[in-house]
């Protein structure tokens, strides 16, 4: 069973947040994760970090948010970073190309207490 959709946020000084994402990413929830990144970016944390060890699954609508984060970050001076990514969401990453784009860290090369 899947869990259900979670975004816990937290400081992680200068600038930096981190967004914990749980559930599965996809067109009923995608939206709310481009919401809570862009007011990240645009309230003084132009550095984020998606950490993405709760996500279950993602489609094309979560990838395309991640995306639109990313450009909105490196448009602001700032960046963004996936973390602790599933092997599953890594193939799609590769795939996509985006893993040529976005910093990714993978689940067994990170730890929260990195972030």
């Amino acid at each position: 069973m899947t869990e259900p959709f979670r975004l816990d946020v937290r400081a992680a000084g200068a600038g930096r947040a981190v967004i914990a994402i749980a559930g599965e990413l996809d067109p009923a929830t995608a939206p709310r994760l481009r919401e809570q990144g862009l007011s990240l970016l645009t309230g003084g944390s132009p550095h984020l970090l998606l950490d993405m060890s709760g996500v279950d699954f993602c489609d094309s609508s979560g990838l395309s948010v991640v995306i639109g984060l990313w450009q909105q970050a490196h448009a602001g001076g700032g960046s963004l970073t996936l973390a602790a990514v599933p092997d599953r969401l890594t193939r799609l990453l590769r795939m996509t190309g985006t893993d040529s784009l976005i910093p990714v860290q993978h689940a067994d090369s990170f730890s929260a207490d990195q972030a």
